[in-house]
């Protein structure tokens, strides 16, 4: 008896751990703050038990900046980054975004926690002066 309760009760958390790890599945907006104003960036993750996968789109120099070539056009739509390294575990998450910029690679990391339909992250880069860091967040999209 005492076995198939411990049983039941391992198989109920085992449940309950991956249906709240899988809660963070699904697209994110923020209205994130820089030094050229408020720029749109939506996360769209995925939760496959304890690794997460997915896209940042915006903020991140996903299209090109300015006006798009010499003609003045307007610029491109930002391009989806892939993130990864992307992890969860309970409502704590954590994953990088890697870009080439000009033959260097920029690593940008975001750790932070999920509850409900918040997401809250703490984005981490190397910039001119140092370590800049920036708090973020995101709201669940329903579009």
């Amino acid at each position: 008896m005492r076995k198939k309760l411990l049983l039941g009760t391992i198989t109920f958390l085992a449940v309950a751990f991956t249906l709240a790890a899988a809660d963070i599945t699904g697209k994110w907006v923020a209205q994130v703050e820089g030094r050229n104003g408020s720029r749109q960036v939506t996360f769209d993750l995925k939760a496959d038990g304890s690794t997460l996968t997915g896209t940042i789109t915006g903020g991140m120099g996903g299209g090109r900046r300015g006006g798009g070539g010499g003609g003045g056009g307007a610029a491109a739509a930002p391009a989806p980054v892939a993130i990864s390294d992307g992890k969860i575990d309970g409502d704590k998450v954590t994953f990088s975004v890697k870009m080439d910029r000009g033959g260097q690679t920029m690593v940008t990391t975001y750790t932070g926690t999920f509850s409900g339909d918040d997401l809250k992250l703490k984005q981490t880069r190397q910039g001119r002066n140092g370590e800049q860091t920036t708090d973020i967040a995101a709201k669940r999209s329903t579009t």
